[in-house]
């Protein structure tokens, strides 16, 4: 039997359970591009540090609404979300989210939640980052310290 707990995008069998809070960084990556470009200066592009949550059984990374208006983020579409408690919702994507976790970084999209707080970072990210979750340390470490690990055949 699940429960739920106080996020109602997920349900989970235990309360702490594959679930931890780190720091990401989140940059607008079109600001990026134009600041290679030398058409914006680097001191312009947009970023933020906000709390995220680790949550092992999330697919996609989800932002608050008012971080992607901090950011500036292109809505691309739209995407059905289903609730713990059954609800179920459509909801704004975005893309060109730059997120940087233990030094390694990546271009993605997210679904946009009205009323969040914090991120909440799924599997996703951490496939492609190759991010570990410890959870008895509940952190998440790099599968190698150097390089990023991929699994090709």
């Amino acid at each position: 039997m699940h429960r739920m707990n106080s996020d109602p995008l997920r349900i989970i069998g235990h309360p702490e359970m594959g679930r931890f809070h780190v720091d990401v960084e989140l940059a607008n990556f079109e600001d990026m591009i134009l600041a290679r470009n030398k058409q914006l200066a680097p001191e312009k592009i947009r970023h933020v540090v906000l709390p995220g949550m680790v949550d092992t059984g999330a697919t996609k990374m989800v932002l608050p609404e008012k971080t992607v208006k901090q950011l500036g983020l292109t809505v691309v579409g739209k995407a059905r979300v289903r609730y713990a408690d059954g609800r179920k919702a459509t909801r704004k994507i975005v893309e060109g989210v730059q997120v940087t976790l233990l030094g390694r970084s990546g271009v993605f999209t997210a679904i946009v939640e009205p009323g969040r707080d914090v991120a909440l970072i799924g599997a996703v990210i951490m496939e492609e980052l190759d991010l570990l979750v410890d959870c008895n340390q509940q952190k998440l470490v790099p599968r190698d310290p150097d390089y990023v690990v991929s699994e090709i055949e």
